[in-house]
């Protein structure tokens, strides 16, 4: 039976001991969420600009106690908050106090105060559906910043709270506002009533269907780059994650499920048993039904839990019953009713369990953050003690970037030298010769930890029933070359300059330049084409390698002629030039358009890219994600306009208004009809060029006209032909206790595999023979026959990093991973991997590039 929310909501503050003052004048006049918002919490979802309004309103009467910090805007322009709440005392000297924690942790000089509060930070509705956490906010806020609520402000002398009220404000609003337009008068809690029924894309994630839960590492989102830029201010030594899960659940707190990470510290893991003693208190005291040590791993380091943790902080997950399906009432399948009033009493119980944990235990996580960090940099874990990643200045730039908004400190080895490492693209600990360009990691600093699990080349898995991803190191994402060394090794050279100013050595431009040349083997040069097009700039590219000006370039080089470009007049060189910079890109001038090697630059062999129209699927049948990395490449990172065209109306368009149309992965069966499919293949046979992803290239394979097929079952297991081994009878007798496992023996959990390439073709240019993919699916498909092109294969024993189930390794030998198929005059790209894989896997996204660009010029 569920308790109505004011008698839930008191039960857990007493049972939290929550001394409150009688009532008194200036506490009436301190308005309550609901005197405030003029409902009670729990009868509705409370929209984004009124969670801050309210935040706002409560610093504006307790300026002495509260502050409001923005620290960004979303996508879709929402502000980003976080809510500093602390004693009267605390909050005068609050800059004092986080650079005393900046101290302890070593990345700022000086002695740390010895009178130093613990820091917890806060954050709730990450996940826009999640939609109860930013309810439950608003009590925590009224109870922190009121002083009539002692105990509320006896923690705030040993406690300094940092409160992000909601970290997904577009996710959380496109929810809410949902919500508010189908709910009933009352709320209806059958689950068969719309408004327990989501639509796509729902609002879990940001704008571009990020899931920002798993962005904490990567950044690759302007809310996280944002929050964590803050985060990194403070360092604190509590983060939790509030969150909420499947309708018919529970509540889940600390400690978390196998696996830990290795990197996480025994201190650690002793505090989540901490931490979960006093929810167990709260919860057991009101008879709430809870769990933990299941489901919510501490392994990869994307997340809100795990990313804190190796930044030396105590990290959590919360997890409350109900998401997106919930809504205010929601009747469950053990006839019991969840109401959001409920939901907002468990959050609340559970962030005052936090703070009164971290407040009771202040000196003691003191010391061992000081631990932390001292071990450290003086200390740190691991056989490794450097790391050694090379490439050129223009591959590197977005790793450096990368390592600088991390607080990693680096440096350039500034002399060649030769030495003994692991080698990642070999996976062997080899004679390597590294160059005075290199970056140079070493753990002696204070975020090695953090280093160590970024950069490791096989992450320690203690358990392979995981929550994610099992292998991400930065070499193979970025798709550099990288070494580990059991040395500490010194750096002492400078930061190349063609790394800041790619183009300062070129010649004046006097209107002699022949072409600019302009390599394919980056972002930034991606980016510049992408820039190119949009101004009616000619652009050709070289299919054959060459060599012009004393230089030697690679097949995909881009050529920029003068003499194809009369239309811009004298102005060629200055466009050209200030396209090239405003991107980062670098260029190279010649004189003539003859090759000392190779081609001409008018030969042939030379090609002229045409500026596309491209068309992107989205809606139900796409799977959200899939479709938000490819539209966030487009707009945040080639800067190339894109046309999203909906599932439901589809059949509708006319597609030869597009040269180019990407399927990103999802299910296509109701999509895809046997009519729209043979509109497809009309559209691709008259010059079309079909890019499917993952799931969508499933969907194809076997199709008719598709020359992608599976591959068929091993024999082992499925015939009974003459002298073939025979099937296992017993195969299909599985136990229901282990099915979870044995379920892993057929995935692949995020492994990291090399692919070969044949880099002559097109979907390759810019590529050396192989790159590293991050494979998440068992891809098991027959190599491409006569008239197509296997451009990237999986052969045996190519496993580089991360777990595979025994049972699926197989399929991963000799199959099919990209493919381009010739139907008519038009192709079809098969993408098995996926290259914009959360925006992270910057090794991928040249090659994604080159199915929208170069693939049929």
């Amino acid at each position: 039976m569920t308790l109505p929310f004011t008698r839930v909501l008191r039960a857990g503050l007493l049972a939290l001991s929550v001394a409150t003052a009688a009532p008194s004048v200036a506490q009436q006049a301190l308005q309550s969420p609901e005197q405030f918002l003029g409902y009670k919490l729990g009868s509705r979802f409370t929209y984004h600009a009124d969670v801050l309004r309210y935040a706002e309103y409560l610093a504006q009467q307790h300026a002495d106690r509260m502050r409001i910090v923005p620290y960004g805007r979303t996508y879709e322009g929402r502000p980003l908050e976080v809510v500093q709440i602390a004693s009267a005392r605390n909050l005068q000297r609050l800059d004092d106090i986080r650079r005393s924690n900046l101290r302890r942790a070593g990345l700022e000089s000086g002695t740390p105060s010895l009178d130093q509060p613990a820091i917890v930070w806060l954050s709730y509705n990450v996940h826009g559906n999640e939609a109860v956490s930013s309810e439950a906010v608003l009590q925590v806020l009224y109870d922190f910043s009121n002083p009539q609520n002692k105990e509320a402000q006896a923690l705030l002398e040993r406690v300094v709270l940092l409160i992000d009220p909601c970290v997904n404000p577009d996710g959380r609003e496109r929810y809410a506002q949902w919500y508010g337009r189908v709910a009933g008068a009352p709320a209806n809690a059958s689950p068969l009533s719309w408004e327990h029924r989501e639509p796509w894309p729902g609002g879990r994630f940001n704008h571009y269907m990020f899931d920002l839960n798993r962005d904490w590492a990567w950044q690759t989102q302007r809310e996280s780059q944002q929050r964590i830029a803050l985060y990194n201010q403070w360092l604190p030594q509590v983060h939790a994650d509030f969150h909420e899960m499947s309708a018919e659940a529970p509540y889940y707190f600390s400690p978390a499920a196998k696996p830990f990470h290795e990197d996480i510290t025994p201190y650690q893991r002793k505090f989540q048993n901490v931490i979960g003693d006093y929810n167990r208190q709260v919860f057991d005291k009101n008879g709430w039904l809870y769990f933990s040590r299941e489901t919510y791993d501490l392994f990869a380091p994307s997340y809100g839990d795990t990313w804190p943790s190796f930044n030396g902080a105590i990290g959590m997950t919360y997890e409350q019953g109900g998401s997106g399906r919930a809504g205010v009432r929601y009747i469950k399948s053990d006839g019991d009713t969840l109401t959001l009033a409920d939901r907002i009493a468990h959050h609340h119980a559970a962030s005052w369990a936090t703070i009164r944990a971290a407040a009771d235990h202040q000196q003691e996580m003191l010391k061992e953050f000081d631990k932390y960090y001292q071990d450290a940099r003086q200390r740190p874990r691991g056989r490794y003690k450097s790391y050694v990643v090379s490439g050129s200045p223009e591959r590197m730039a977005p790793l450096v970037d990368y390592l600088q908004r991390q607080q990693i400190q680096f440096g350039y080895l500034g002399e060649r030298r030769k030495t003994q490492a692991y080698n990642y693209s070999s996976g062997k600990r080899e004679g390597v010769t590294l160059q005075p360009t290199d970056v140079v990691i070493s753990m002696y600093q204070p975020k090695s930890t953090l280093v160590k699990v970024l950069f490791e080349p096989q992450a320690a898995l203690e358990d392979s029933l995981t929550y994610d991803i099992t292998a991400w190191a930065l070499p193979y994402a970025y798709g550099l070359q990288g070494y580990a060394l059991t040395t500490n090794l010194k750096a002492g050279g400078k930061a190349p300059a063609a790394a800041s100013k790619p183009n300062a050595t070129l010649p004046a431009a006097d209107g002699t330049t022949y072409a600019y040349i302009a390599r394919w083997n980056s972002l930034r040069d991606a980016r510049l084409l992408s820039a190119l097009l949009q101004r009616q700039v000619r652009v050709r590219v070289a299919y054959q390698p060459f060599e012009a000006g004393g230089q030697k370039f690679q097949a995909g080089t881009l050529l920029i002629n003068r003499g194809n470009n009369q239309n811009l007049g004298n102005r060629f060189d200055a466009v050209v030039r200030s396209l090239a910079d405003s991107v980062g890109a670098e260029l190279t001038a010649v004189k003539t358009g003859f090759a000392t090697e190779g081609s001409d630059l008018g030969s042939g062999n030379v090609h002229g890219v045409a500026r596309p129209n491209v068309a992107l699927l989205a809606g139900p049948g796409t799977d959200a994600t899939a479709f938000g990395e490819v539209w966030h490449f487009f707009e945040q990172q080639l800067g190339y306009p894109v046309s999203v065209i909906g599932t439901d109306y589809f059949a509708s368009v006319p597609l030869n208004k597009f040269d180019v149309l990407v399927l990103p992965d999802g299910n296509y069966a109701d999509v895809l009809n046997e009519r729209q499919l043979e509109n497809l293949k009309t559209w691709v046979r008259s010059g079309g060029r079909l890019v499917a992803m993952e799931g969508a290239m499933g969907y194809l394979a076997g199709k008719k006209d598709f020359a992608l097929k599976t591959k068929s079952a091993d024999s082992s297991q499925t015939n009974s032909k003459k002298g073939a081994a025979p099937a296992d009878p017993y195969r299909q007798l599985r136990r229901y206790g282990t099915a979870e496992r044995e379920a892993l023996q057929e995935q692949v959990q995020g492994s990291v595999y090399r692919v070969e390439l044949d880099n002559t073709h097109p979907l390759a240019f810019g590529y050396p023979s192989s790159y590293f993919a991050l494979v998440r699916s068992p891809l098991n498909y027959q190599f491409l026959g006569e008239g197509s092109w296997n451009v990237g294969v999986l052969k045996k024993g190519q496993a580089a990093s991360g777990f595979t189930g025994s049972q699926v390794r197989a399929k991963l030998n000799d199959t099919v991973v990209l493919g381009v198929q010739d139907l008519g005059r038009g192709q079809v790209v098969y993408l098995g991997d996926n290259p914009l894989f959360r925006g992270f896997w910057q090794a991928g996204k040249l090659l994604f590039t080159n199915a929208i660009f170069m693939v049929g010029q």
